[in-house]
């Protein structure tokens, strides 16, 4: 999980995204890797005459190929908050499919669980669940910056 907050021109802005310790190169080169060694293996065996270690070692890394198209598939997703104005709005980008939802800054209420484990925005009847990204402290450390956030008086209006 990466976190980084910035404030340009009187906006608040608070970016998570997911922890990718592999970049898709680095996945790639990881996976070819493994393939070339778990074949290498495979077939050492198979021609010492136990040729059923071949299907499973291409099972293995058929299983493994999903595992890392998945991870990649993800990799991109993320969560922005941006308080500007009386505005709050926050974007979630998952499997591809950007999510906007809109607040008004002086209607919107943080809601968040003594233990961290839920963080959301509700206003209106409507509740929408963010920090997905972050750790059960992030989430309550964001919660109180956020409530703060939305208390200061609007310098832009």
């Amino acid at each position: 999980m990466q976190f980084a907050d910035a404030e340009n021109a009187g906006a608040y802005t608070l970016i998570a995204k997911r922890n990718n310790s592999l970049s898709t190169p680095g996945r790639y080169l990881a996976f070819g890797f493994i393939f070339v060694v778990s074949f290498g293996i495979s077939t050492g065996f198979a021609l010492f005459g136990a040729w059923p270690v071949l299907p499973f070692a291409g099972l293995e890394m058929l299983v493994l190929f999903l595992a890392f198209h998945f991870i990649g598939r993800r990799s991109d997703d993320y969560e922005r908050l941006t308080l500007n104005g009386d505005r709050l709005l926050l974007e979630r980008m998952e499997h591809g499919k950007l999510g906007q939802f809109e607040f008004n800054r002086y209607w919107a209420q943080v809601v968040c669980d003594a233990e961290g484990s839920r963080l959301a925005l509700r206003s209106h009847g409507r509740e929408v669940e963010f920090g997905i990204y972050l750790t059960e402290e992030e989430r309550l450390k964001l919660a109180r910056q956020l409530r703060e956030k939305i208390r200061q008086p609007n310098l832009l209006g």
